[in-house]
């Protein structure tokens, strides 16, 4: 998306630098069974390739990662891009205005800018459990699923329960001989309106763009016009119906273990209608003892249970704060990104931060909200007009002023200290470990989309050498 932004803006010498072997990030990289987007299909459209032919309200990974493809086939970007050559580090040269990159093949490229789009879930969280070496069955983590993993007859633990594992355990369990679910913490699960789209609808999307437009953009004033979980009448709301999607467990101990006891919203939302029901079947069972380790033959509990299995799942997320800083990225003065985000990440709109000139980040800190693809084009649009100032203005890099991102965030970081739900007390991926909010954006997405819809240079520190 980048690539096609910044060829239309008149920048031609562009390279995509793709650590996988082919496009579409974390619908590239993910393929576990369940995989779905949780937000509105034709809200997750780029705004300029519309797709008509989404099948269903919520589509899964096989039709996300086509689209993608196709896209790019669409638009010819292909011949910009370098799958299987990820990026092993990153320098600022004061002498030369230019960053040095170097490849994880070991070639060196220069380039004036750099558009960060690693994105939140890049890299896989793996859990602190004595003894996962020492399982003599398979381990695997849900981010890294086998494309030939069979799960027919296999006894299956899936450790975890959140977004990944709300997903995968109902197609796990139809296909698993047992299925043992080892639950942490219950999350709040809510049904959603995830429906086939009919041909003859299809179709008239085909024909009729006006209408496409019209459907995506009812779509987007749903999900882009209000602030997330400041609304308690809503809030209670969703509780009120989470709870009762609840009661279709059989079984009052196990409905009893799946009711949340923290506040909706504490935790990233998720949703399913095919997740409760799922420990209806007699292959499941959901264990919230703690796990005290893994053994070779499974998973040992503190009540002393060894429950024997076949396989491992590891549903346990990403290590979502650490940004672009998950590549050594050195700015001026010898400063590593990492180092700069010591007390956690942080950047002026999430796309620049001070002492990393001509560093842009898509998808950077504090910068989920709403859909992802609208607000990564927001984020570019943004970026490739502060580019074309510089070119106006003959400037040869930019450096956002401190004071200009410490008051930026000043002022974010009270908004989501007012997001009350989100400091109830349970424990999500939001934080940093100094326990900073990193990843959330408290305002609505159109906040940000108007915040960065007239970029100025004032905020940054300009070189014309």
């Amino acid at each position: 998306m980048s690539a096609l932004k910044l060829r239309e803006a008149g920048y031609t010498n562009v390279t995509v630098l793709e650590r996988g072997d082919d496009v579409g990030g974390t619908w590239n990289r993910n393929r576990y069974p369940g995989l779905a987007c949780d937000v509105p299909s034709h809200g997750y459209s780029f705004s300029f390739n519309l797709n008509p032919d989404w099948t269903r309200s919520y589509v899964t990974q096989p039709e996300i990662l086509a689209y993608m493809r196709d896209t790019v086939t669409k638009f010819d970007l292909w011949p910009m891009i370098r799958l299987n050559t990820g990026v092993a580090s990153a320098q600022w040269n004061d002498a030369t205005s230019e960053w040095n990159l170097i490849t994880d093949q070991g070639e060196t490229i220069s380039a004036d800018t750099i558009f960060s789009a690693q994105g939140m879930f890049g890299e896989l969280k793996y859990p602190e459990i004595d003894g996962l070496s020492s399982f003599g069955g398979v381990a695997l983590h849900t981010g890294a699923w086998p494309r030939d993993l069979d799960l027919t007859g296999k006894r299956v633990a899936v450790i975890g329960s959140a977004a990944s594992a709300v997903q995968s355990i109902p197609e796990i369990a139809k296909d698993a001989a047992k299925l043992s679910v080892f639950q942490r913490s219950a999350n709040w699960i809510l049904p959603k309106v995830d429906v086939a789209h009919p041909p003859e609808l299809i179709e008239q999307f085909r024909t009729d763009p006006v209408a496409l437009q019209a459907h995506r953009d009812l779509l987007m004033d749903y999900v882009g016009l209000n602030a997330p979980f400041t609304n308690p009448a809503t809030n209670a709301e969703s509780e009120a119906t989470g709870r009762l999607a609840i009661e279709v467990v059989e079984d009052p101990a196990v409905r009893e273990k799946l009711q949340p006891t923290v506040q909706w919203g504490c935790m990233r939302p998720l949703f399913s209608n095919n997740y409760y029901e799922t420990y209806n079947r007699d292959n499941v069972e959901l264990i919230t003892e703690n796990i005290n380790r893994v053994t070779e033959n499974g998973v040992l509990t503190n009540d002393g249970v060894e429950h024997e299995v076949d396989i491992i799942v590891l549903a346990t997320g990403y290590v979502v704060d650490k940004f672009a800083s998950r590549i050594p990225i050195t700015g001026r003065d010898g400063i590593t990104l990492e180092d700069a985000w010591e007390d956690g990440a942080q950047a002026y709109f999430g796309i620049s931060t001070t002492g990393f000139p001509n560093l842009f980040m898509l998808y950077g800190p504090n910068t989920n909200a709403g859909s992802l693809v609208p607000m990564i084009e927001y984020e570019a649009d943004y970026a490739i007009a502060l580019m074309q100032l510089m070119d106006d203005q003959e400037i040869a890099w930019i450096d956002v002023k401190r004071e200009a991102m410490d008051e930026y965030n000043e002022v974010l970081q009270k908004a989501i200290s007012d997001v009350e739900v989100w400091h109830s007390g349970c424990s999500h991926y939001y934080l940093s470990p100094t326990g900073r909010i990193v990843t959330q954006y408290p305002y609505s997405m159109f906040t940000y989309r108007d915040a960065v819809a007239q970029p100025s240079l004032e905020p940054f520190e300009c070189s014309h050498s």
